[in-house]
């Protein structure tokens, strides 16, 4: 910020510097200096922003005022304190823990019934044949922690081998798959189309590297999901967005989701909730999950 403030010095006698690209930033820095509002410039066809009602104003100000650390010391608001946890896998104290390894009363089934996947010691298992299941609580923007095993006993090939998916946004008053997918695969040795295996967001983009580890292994996905925004009417103002570590590997680096996954045809976005569940796909492979928390954003 200390850059900021020599720049505005020199922005009043050079006019190949640029101001902030929004009014927003603009009125922020304004309070700061000791001024109020914006003034826009227009530098190389290009329309800028810049603190106080004008450039005189903005002189005059930068002149008398000492240039000084404290001038960019902001206190408050004092970020709270969380506990992060003795690991990276361990949920920290803000975290709503949605599996903790005894059971599954934070799930159902999307007809609203109790999930009744298989509850092993410490972790479940996709039942085959009885359906996803939905988180109980609905969540937009979000910090998701997920641990997930394929089978040891490889039966298939490709997408029949250890497939499920996380999806964000799931509406439980659609039918079909209605969410936005990070999909689970077994793609260790495993060739499928590329945009579909392990980590893609499915049908629309694939991963940066493949990180999977053998089948019968336990992984992990950490994920930060941005939630869309709809206007009142309806309209898309703000597509989602998602980065993916998988096994600590980055493998989606804020990636724009364009729309809710589809099998057959291209993404598309319908408006919904702000929050909605998030959902465990049954693909009736015997995956396996553990160590499950979310942190809302």
């Amino acid at each position: 910020m200390i850059t900021f403030i020599i720049s505005l010095i020199l922005i009043t006698n050079q006019n190949d510097l640029k101001g902030f690209e929004n009014k927003e930033t603009a009125e922020y820095y304004a309070k700061i200096i000791g001024c109020e509002g914006y003034f826009e410039s227009n530098i190389n066809g290009s329309t800028y922003f810049f603190p106080c009602q004008n450039k005189d104003e903005l002189q005059a100000i930068m002149q008398r005022r000492e240039i000084e650390p404290k001038v960019t010391e902001l206190w408050d608001p004092e970020p709270k304190v969380v506990d992060p946890g003795n690991s990276l896998s361990d949920a920290p104290s803000d975290a709503i823990v949605l599996f903790d390894g005894s059971n599954l009363n934070n799930w159902i089934h999307k007809d609203g019934e109790p999930a009744n996947w298989d509850l092993n010691e410490g972790y479940f298992t996709v039942k085959p044949g009885s359906g996803s299941i939905l988180t109980k609580q609905s969540f937009g923007s979000c910090q998701l922690h997920i641990e997930f095993m394929t089978p040891s006993v490889i039966v298939s090939e490709g997408q029949g081998r250890g497939n499920s998916g996380v999806y964000f946004m799931e509406d439980p008053d659609r039918p079909g798959d209605t969410g936005y997918e990070i999909q689970v695969l077994d793609s260790y040795n495993n060739r499928t189309y590329s945009n579909g295996q392990a980590g893609s967001v499915y049908k629309q983009h694939i991963p940066l590297v493949n990180a999977s580890r053998k089948p019968g292994e336990w992984q992990t996905y950490d994920i930060i999901f941005k939630a869309p925004v709809f206007s009142e009417s309806g309209n898309l103002e703000s597509p989602a967005y998602v980065t993916v570590f998988h096994n600590g590997v980055l493998i989606q680096n804020n990636v724009q989701i364009q729309g809710y996954v589809k099998f057959i045809g291209y993404p598309e976005y319908r408006a919904h909730p702000s929050k909605l569940p998030i959902k465990l796909q049954d693909h009736s492979n015997l995956v396996s999950y553990r160590n499950i928390w979310v942190r809302e954003l």
